[in-house]
């Protein structure tokens, strides 16, 4: 079974039976119970969140995913704005004034007309579009690949390719099978952001990028709630966990690492992770280079657009500091819940909850 098969419900919970480390049986369902009294509703994330755990303690702490999208977000972001973040090609317009360090985006299209070096050309065969990437890489030599995204409304890294410059020649299936992909709808072509040695040391596959979430309260002033690492453990080139990624908790103060990764409970099961497979590094304590410099990116970053009080924020550690990736206004707090260790017990989080109240 691949990690990127969601596993039936009958798997999962003989998953969790099987869990040596899970709690007794009488006292999950005791805690089932409160949590379902507590949120007025089947805590489905008692499972999600891994609250099932001998080590999950505080269980009150974590939230139920529909209550985090559908009762927060919607109340804190205004809903003409989100496309400037939702919209890649939008969000790269409107930051770019600001001179926020960003990948570079050469080429984007929408369906067969592709916009490159200041002109619109149509593109009706794989032939042609081979021709235009040799172009391309011809015009920007220090570029050895390219990221290919999805311009709008994409999440959980579907829809992102790489290409390598020395692929277009040979690989002419890939080619062709990328052309058919493209001009269904809009992407972007991105340039491929060279990630800082230190993190390659962590998992070279991709780069690893920071999510951060930032709350904007009633008077303006702008925290970070938290932040988390996602990175590849399938030598993938996206870090998302719904493709087979993990994410790790990050200390906000210090920038390090927290002891256990976690993976998408769908795709994955009970498993968490204390090493990367692949490199067999330890999460624990794994400094993150530039991360004081990513704060104050993400920050700065949130303090442009005041209208969308509540956004998730990637960041990737380039070589010589952060560079944004995007911002989701409909980002999945989920995430950060479970990474930071449950948000009620988050200082910034608590704000949120008060001005809500839900407190």
């Amino acid at each position: 079974m691949s990690d990127n098969t969601i596993l039936s419900h009958a798997h999962l919970f003989i998953d969790v039976l099987k869990d040596p480390d899970r709690k007794p049986i009488p006292r999950m369902i005791s805690e089932i119970l409160y949590l379902a009294f507590v949120f007025k509703r089947i805590p489905r994330h008692y499972f999600s969140s891994y609250l099932f755990k001998k080590w999950r303690i505080n269980i009150r702490d974590f939230f139920p995913t529909k209550f985090l999208y559908y009762k927060i977000k919607p109340f804190l972001n205004e809903n003409e704005v989100r496309e400037v973040l939702e919209n890649k090609l939008y969000f790269d317009f409107f930051y770019n004034q600001f001179d926020i360090r960003m990948p570079n985006i050469p080429m984007y299209n929408f369906r067969k007309m592709f916009v490159f070096d200041k002109k619109s050309i149509e593109i009706n065969n794989a032939r042609d579009f081979k021709v235009l990437l040799e172009e391309l890489f011809k015009k920007y030599p220090s570029y050895d690949s390219l990221m290919i995204k999805k311009t709008y409304w994409s999440y959980g890294g579907a829809k992102i390719f790489k290409i390598y410059a020395d692929e277009i020649a040979k690989e002419t299936d890939t080619i062709n099978e990328l052309y058919s992909e493209v001009i269904k709808s809009g992407f972007l072509f991105q340039e491929t952001i060279k990630q800082h040695p230190d993190l390659n040391v962590l998992n070279p596959s991709c780069l690893n990028t920071i999510r951060f979430d930032t709350f904007i309260d009633p008077d303006g002033k702008i925290e970070i709630m938290s932040g988390y690492m996602r990175m590849s453990i399938n030598n993938l080139c996206v870090d998302n966990s719904s493709s087979g990624g993990c994410y790790v908790g990050i200390d906000i103060n210090t920038g390090k690492l927290k002891r256990e990764a976690y993976l998408d409970f769908r795709h994955s099961g009970v498993k968490v992770l204390f090493t990367h497979p692949i490199t067999n590094v330890v999460f624990e304590n794994f400094a993150i280079p530039f991360f004081p410099e990513a704060k104050e990116l993400v920050i700065r970053t949130a303090s442009y657009m005041p209208g969308l009080r509540i956004v998730g924020w990637d960041v990737g550690i380039g070589e010589t500091g952060p560079v944004l990736i995007e911002g989701n206004s409909d980002y999945e707090i989920t995430g950060n819940d479970i990474a930071d260790g449950g948000y009620r017990a988050n200082p910034v989080f608590r704000k949120v909850l008060r001005e809500l109240n839900y407190l």
